[in-house]
């Protein structure tokens, strides 16, 4: 798609990370390094949960930084750089998830990675939000960490992903909707259903103790269905 000149200016002029893809354009190896290191460790984690598998999230990584040096000639600044890149993860992750196949187990939760008594995390912080329930923050962080996952594993795809952005990088509705390639209004509604979904789920484990059955079990995750609105 073609992009004005003025628009490429504008985005020239506001995002460093714009201007550093536009040294890779001209074959500068340090820039590209630099957006690696950038944005390396934040894709990871927005691919362990986005991805059919967590231990992935490293392969698909590395697959949206190829995207990006193999597109590097005909790069536009149309958009934020975070923007495109995201965009690119996002359909990196819908191909892997394609590839594996719908329905996928849930890995095994690296406790090393959430200590028993740290603070809850963005993705745990949404999950109390949904639920109402502050004893979601009182739980052992290994099994808090294992309970939110499942949980955001059994949500559709386009729901977990919108709620991941927001979450885990603070974007704005208009900028998820730019990413998704959906309207602010069904962004917004995809994220009022993914809290609804939430808790939903959630609710049974605070009030009963039961585990999500993605968390508990080795077979594959019940995903809820997928939202039936055209992307407008």
């Amino acid at each position: 798609m073609s992009v004005s000149p003025s628009t490429a200016m504008r985005y020239q002029q506001s995002d460093p990370d714009v201007r550093l893809m536009l040294r890779v354009r001209d074959d500068d190896v340090e820039a590209f390094e630099e957006l690696v290191q950038r944005y390396q460790s934040r894709l990871i984690r927005l691919m362990e949960h986005l991805g059919p598998k967590r231990d992935w999230a490293d392969d698909m990584t590395q697959e949206v930084f190829l995207r990006v040096f193999r597109a590097r000639k005909s790069y536009q600044p149309g958009a934020k750089f975070s923007t495109w890149l995201f965009t690119i993860a996002g359909n990196v992750a819908r191909n892997a998830t394609r590839t594996s196949g719908r329905r996928q187990e849930v890995s095994e939760v690296d406790t090393a990675r959430t200590p028993s008594g740290s603070q809850p995390t963005a993705l745990e912080n949404v999950a109390t939000d949904a639920s109402g329930l502050m004893p979601v923050r009182l739980l052992e962080g290994s099994e808090r960490a294992e309970m939110v996952r499942a949980a955001v594993q059994m949500l559709g795809e386009r729901q977990r992903e919108a709620l991941l952005l927001s979450k885990f990088e603070n974007l704005s509705y208009a900028e998820i909707a730019d990413v998704m390639g959906l309207s602010t209004k069904a962004v917004k509604s995809l994220l009022s259903r993914a809290r609804v979904n939430l808790k939903e789920i959630l609710t049974p484990y605070i009030d009963q103790g039961s585990t999500p059955s993605s968390a508990s079990e080795d077979a594959n995750p019940k995903t809820l269905p997928e939202d039936t609105e055209p992307p407008a």
